[in-house]
């Protein structure tokens, strides 16, 4: 079958690699229908690792990805517990927590010490056709939902999981920095909510567009200090929370200048050079509370059903396709923001 390694910076291949065995107890076979792009696959492609994991070895990357089922093995059941079937459509959950060790048993398995993970570190991921994986790890979708929008089930798990971490409390303020997917799937979850005022930055025109229709009252766009600009909008008081959903840096000094005194602060993005810079002093003046988003944790069912009566459709971000053939023409695109790029998906069957 075919495939696509990682060896280093830049460096991807398709190649033709071994066919999965046929599926253990409580496996499946899945034939990969959607792969997305994720900001991290960018952080990998472009430094070679992410964070202090660097690629050693060449690696399949991807991890947000949707399927179909084509076999299962013995007592083979979903990520609900119930029995998995060939034909089903499926959203795949990435992560493989041990699932016994004291944070997986107090419900915290995103933090689990043993995790693997699709397409990090030594775990391969789902730049492939086909992909044998642990039941479990398997949703079913309605049909309903494209392939395109199983796969951003993904994201949204991660924008429902720094929703929760961020304890809003009902007539507070928000603001999102940065609107790529998880940026855009916040603010629409936020307005959801009724979060008035909720504010905006993004540097990408495009993007700032739909940060509007996805719920956004204002937008600071590029060339303006988004932290000056959002204290400015609240009369100076600031925002009682900030995700901060863009590569770190910049914004996360911005975060703290428009966070109000005792705001929240959700880190969700990952910076390049692995490191966050803020002003200590504001950050205790304001007596703000910094919270990291690890991945997600126990959110696909709820995903599922918002996304099957979200408007609009989570799916129309997902505009760009491409084959397994043009993959590192799809990682350049992505990488240089071409044609208005939000969202990147690989079709590994066409």
């Amino acid at each position: 079958m075919k495939a696509v390694r990682q060896y280093g910076p830049r460096d991807l291949r398709l190649e033709s690699v071994a066919f999965p065995p046929p599926p253990g107890e409580g496996e499946a076979l899945l034939r990969i229908t959607a792969v997305g792009i994720c900001g991290s696959d960018l952080h990998n492609y472009l430094d070679g690792g992410i964070g202090d994991t660097r690629i050693v070895a060449p690696i399949i990357p991807g991890h947000e990805f949707a399927a179909v089922v084509e076999e299962v093995g013995p007592n083979a059941l979903d990520g609900e517990g119930h029995p998995l079937s060939p034909g089903r459509r499926v959203a795949v959950e990435p992560a493989f927590p041990c699932g016994r060790c004291e944070f997986c048993e107090r419900g915290d398995p995103n933090l689990c010490p043993h995790i693997r993970f699709c397409g990090h570190g030594s775990e391969q991921g789902a730049l492939s056709q086909f992909r044998c994986i642990s039941s479990r790890n398997c949703f079913p979708v309605p049909d309903s939902l494209s392939d395109a929008e199983a796969m951003l089930l993904e994201p949204l798990g991660v924008a429902l999981h720094s929703l929760n971490l961020a304890g809003l409390r009902l007539g507070e303020s928000a603001a999102v920095l940065g609107a790529g997917p998880i940026g855009l799937f916040l603010l629409r979850l936020l307005r959801l909510q009724g979060v008035r005022p909720l504010m905006a930055s993004e540097p990408l025109p495009w993007r700032a567009e739909l940060a509007r229709r996805y719920g956004a009252d204002a937008v600071i766009g590029g060339g303006q200090d988004a932290g000056r600009e959002i204290r400015h909008l609240t009369g100076g008081r600031g925002v009682d929370v900030v995700f901060e959903a863009a590569w770190g840096g910049e914004t996360v000094r911005q975060a703290v200048e428009m966070a109000a005194p005792g705001a929240r602060i959700v880190l969700v993005g990952i910076p390049s050079d692995d490191c966050l810079t803020m002003k200590s002093s504001l950050v205790r003046r304001k007596g703000l509370t910094i919270v990291v988003v690890r991945r997600m944790k126990l959110t696909y069912p709820r995903a599922i059903a918002l996304a099957a009566r979200m408007q609009p459709p989570i799916g129309e971000i997902a505009r760009h396709t491409f084959p397994l053939e043009k993959v590192q023409e799809a990682f350049e695109a992505n990488a240089a923001y071409r044609d208005e790029v939000v969202k990147v998906v690989i079709a590994p069957q066409d």
